[in-house]
């Protein structure tokens, strides 16, 4: 067994880390083609006051970030309502007002705990068992939820309109995949922490756009993206003490900024032999 696995935090992250790697960029396919790759952000900064209200209560501060972005995620899809033209407005007052009440909250706190540190930016060592369980079991939910509901997601996705005339309840489903991106976000904190989980719901995404050909392929390659982008941040927060949210980010940043310049170089040769091909 390599010496990384020899320890039991390690294991748990990778399994957490297994799971939230699926998981995230499957959700985030739906969110970025429907225009709302912004709301994992705004669901992430929600979930601050949450866990911050956790250490008020001495309660669980992951339940209490669930809790606030569940009852935001409910929230939004009103305001989205009243802003049809402009959903993007919605996204901005809830993110506006997470952050106000997380600085109201933090001078009230007033805590030295690391673990709060590791709630926003992500830490191998703080995840527990239970932790381990909540993320497998939030995760199995969710990807159940997605395919059971595949293909109406799919028709809510690319023609809302045409899914309502379908007969498609379409309310119940934005409702559902705003709650299933809240437990998202909620079950990835100890791994990436709540400031950063948004882009593994986006970044995956926006690499596998680059280079699938249909939709289920860009949720595949999403997700093999994720995954390697998880376990390579993983082993560079171990041997380099990183953290492993910010390690796990910049290498799915890293791994885009790749794919676009192969992607631009493929298509610039493609012209070059086109070109010569026409003259």
């Amino acid at each position: 067994m390599p010496e990384i696995l020899s320890y039991a935090f390690m294991q748990r992250a990778f399994l957490a880390g297994t799971m939230i790697g699926i998981v995230c960029p499957t959700i985030g396919v739906f969110l970025v083609l429907k225009r709302l790759s912004m709301i994992g952000e705004t669901l992430a900064h929600v979930s601050l006051p949450g866990v911050l209200i956790g250490f008020l209560l001495k309660t669980n501060p992951i339940i209490a970030a669930l809790v606030a972005s569940l009852v935001t995620a409910l929230g939004m899809e009103k305001l989205r309502s009243s802003f049809k033209s402009y959903n993007e407005i919605a996204l901005a007052v809830l993110t506006s007002a997470g952050l106000g009440l997380a600085v109201i909250l933090f001078n009230i706190v007033k805590s030295t705990d690391t673990s709060i540190q590791s709630l926003l930016f992500g830490s191998i060592v703080a995840l527990s068992s239970k932790d381990l369980q909540a993320v497998w079991l939030l995760g199995t939910v969710v990807l159940i939820l997605v395919i059971k509901y595949y293909s109406q997601l799919f028709y809510l996705t690319f023609d809302e309109e045409g899914a309502k005339m379908a007969g498609i309840n379409c309310s119940l489903l934005n409702y559902t995949l705003l709650v299933a991106t809240s437990c998202i976000v909620a079950i990835s904190m100890r791994i990436i922490g709540a400031l950063l989980v948004s882009s593994l719901l986006v970044l995956p995404v926006a690499g596998s756009m680059l280079i699938s050909k249909s939709f289920i392929s860009t949720i595949i390659i999403a997700n093999i993206i994720s995954l390697v982008s998880i376990f390579i941040g993983l082993i560079l927060s171990f041997y380099y003490n990183l953290a492993p949210g910010g390690a796990i980010v910049m290498v799915l940043v890293t791994a885009l900024l790749l794919i676009l310049g192969t992607k631009k170089l493929t298509d610039h040769r493609s012209g070059q032999v086109f070109n010569r091909n026409e003259v």
